[in-house]
């Protein structure tokens, strides 16, 4: 299995765009240094993230209407995320999957070989 750099470091921003995507449908509530903390990564690139998916038009933010602390704010996927994260969680399973094929029969050719 022979991976460029360049393809690694992609499909991990995927990843962790899925992450992030599916935690903002969990809990839009959530604040950036909490989905930082959740996904393992800094909050500079939680930060990073949430803007891009912001600017993409994939999340919006909005203030809690019922909240004392007036600056806070919710995370909302719109139609447009909705539709990315299927598209994100389906080409992880699909990696996932051919990731499992292969290494099944390098442990086949190695049993067998």
């Amino acid at each position: 299995m022979v991976f460029s750099m360049a393809s690694r470091r992609s499909e991990q921003q995927s990843e962790i765009r899925l992450r992030v995507m599916r935690l903002i449908s969990e809990k839009p509530e959530m604040s950036s240094r909490q989905i930082a903390d959740a996904v393992g990564i800094s909050n500079g690139s939680a930060y990073y993230v949430l803007t891009a998916l912001v600017e993409k038009g994939l999340v919006k933010l909005e203030n809690f209407k019922n909240n004392p602390q007036k600056g806070r704010y919710a995370y909302l996927l719109t139609p447009k995320g909705i539709r990315e994260k299927s598209i994100l969680t389906h080409n992880f399973i699909e990696r996932k999957r051919k990731e499992y094929k292969e290494l099944k029969n390098e442990k086949l050719k190695k049993n067998h070989g």
